[in-house]
């Protein structure tokens, strides 16, 4: 049984956790890989929103295992709300249904104190979220982080925490004008966290081994999108990790070989949220209307989208760096009501025409988009289940998104809720 990688493939925010919970039903394991708290999955199930920052969007099917990885970094005060909430609304009745790795780096408090401070002395902030996955991440590459297998052992807990205010305590005081923290209170709630935890930690690595090793259908779940990946987004605004689909083999313990199919997730139009270059941003009358019709409010923060014309360039940068075998595309009726859609397939640089995206800020910045306009279409959306149930418009939009971008569509949707979609290819069919 396959293997299936789900990824964003615009900055995020493209629906990839209704389409993970879609998937799910066919799914035995679902697997979230990289990322922390800075990002949102909204879902909306019998008219019921949930939001999920950290725990995968299968975990609301039942019978289904969910592994938060090794790759992710987990804000423990975070976590255990999402299983107290789950919890209250009747799900994650058992405890066994959510795994999370020992081997996870934990967002401390100073984390976030220090993403804080920064982006309020920064001149030129980068718009992040605030909730320390940045100063976590720096943590983890300099060898000093503190791990989710460490809450549960005392000793070693207080080693690496004095060792951590040591160099913190002075940074927060006499650079970021912040107040240091006392070691005994921060290492009574860490541990309290790490009891609290105690029933889910493992060594997950090994669980995913085993499950494939069973044939178990893996759904391997990636947070933000391909455009703010650390090596391949618009360097310097982008998130603090691999956001690509080749890190679900490192933030979850497995091998490359074991990764059948790769399956990205792109909205109808595009929307970003912080800083950061965006060529086909919309700052009218359209953007607006974007907005407001497909709720584009930050899942995490409540911030406003920026929201433009579908970017054709990016995504096949995307879809490239990401080994993309097909695609869901996703708020299609987000754009009912326009009379005309433009959609970018290049870019203007110096005044030559460029196909590929450029590898950084500071040239995309100078990019002006180079659009083809095509027919909108006024009929609601809501209830077609099928490419033949759209009006002419909607369907040769999607037709010439499909060209454009040279990567087949296998599902599209059109609402919010699970019902308001359909398919064209079942990813798991494409395995070994």
């Amino acid at each position: 049984m396959p293997c299936v990688v789900v990824v964003g493939v615009q900055w995020g925010d493209e629906g990839k956790g209704k389409v993970v919970d879609l998937l799910a039903e066919e799914a035995d394991v679902i697997v979230r890989f990289q990322g922390g708290s800075n990002a949102g999955h909204t879902l909306v199930v019998g008219g019921e929103k949930f939001i999920f920052h950290l725990i995968p969007s299968g975990i609301l099917r039942p019978n289904k295992r969910c592994v938060i990885g090794n790759g992710v970094v987990v804000d423990p005060e975070v976590l255990l709300e999402e299983i107290r909430s789950l919890k209250e609304r009747g799900y994650l009745q058992d405890d066994s249904q959510l795994l999370v790795s020992e081997a996870a780096q934990v967002v401390m408090p100073y984390h976030k104190a220090i993403d804080k401070g920064r982006e309020g002395r920064s001149s030129k902030p980068l718009g992040t979220t605030g909730r320390g996955i940045g100063p976590a991440y720096e943590d983890k590459v300099s060898r000093v982080g503190i791990r989710v297998g460490d809450l549960l052992h005392e000793e070693v807990l207080r080693g690496k925490l004095e060792r951590a205010l040591e160099e913190k305590n002075p940074y927060l005081v006499h650079v970021l004008g912040q107040r240091g923290l006392d070691l005994d209170p921060l290492l009574e709630e860490m541990l309290r966290y790490g009891e609290s935890l105690r029933p889910y930690i493992v060594n997950t690595s090994c669980f995913l081994a085993e499950e494939i090793a069973r044939g178990r259908r893996v759904l391997f779940e990636g947070a933000q999108g391909a455009l703010l990946d650390v090596d391949h987004g618009t360097y310097p605004y982008v998130t603090s990790s691999n956001t690509v689909a080749g890190n679900a083999c490192c933030g979850a313990g497995i091998g490359p070989t074991q990764i059948d199919f790769v399956l990205g997730v792109v909205k109808a139009y595009t929307t970003r949220v912080g800083g950061g270059p965006f060529p086909t941003e919309l700052r009218d009358g359209t953007g607006d209307y974007l907005r407001e019709r497909g709720g584009e409010y930050g899942a995490t923060t409540g911030r406003p989208r920026r929201c433009g014309w579908f970017d054709a360039v990016a995504v096949r940068h995307a879809i490239r760096v990401n080994g993309t075998g097909g695609l869901a595309l996703t708020k299609l009726d987000t754009l009912t009501g326009l009379d005309r859609l433009r959609i970018c397939t290049a870019y203007r640089l110096h005044g030559e025409l460029i196909e590929e995206f450029p590898s950084g800020a500071e040239l995309l910045e100078r990019c002006e988009p180079v659009y083809e306009e095509v027919e909108g279409w006024k009929e609601e959306l809501t209830g077609r289940r099928s490419l033949l149930e759209l009006p002419a418009a909607a369907r040769n939009y999607v037709e010439r998104l499909q060209e454009l971008l040279g990567v087949p569509f296998y599902l599209i949707s059109v609402g919010a809720e699970r019902e308001e979609t359909f398919f064209l290819k079942d990813p798991f069919s494409e395995g070994r």
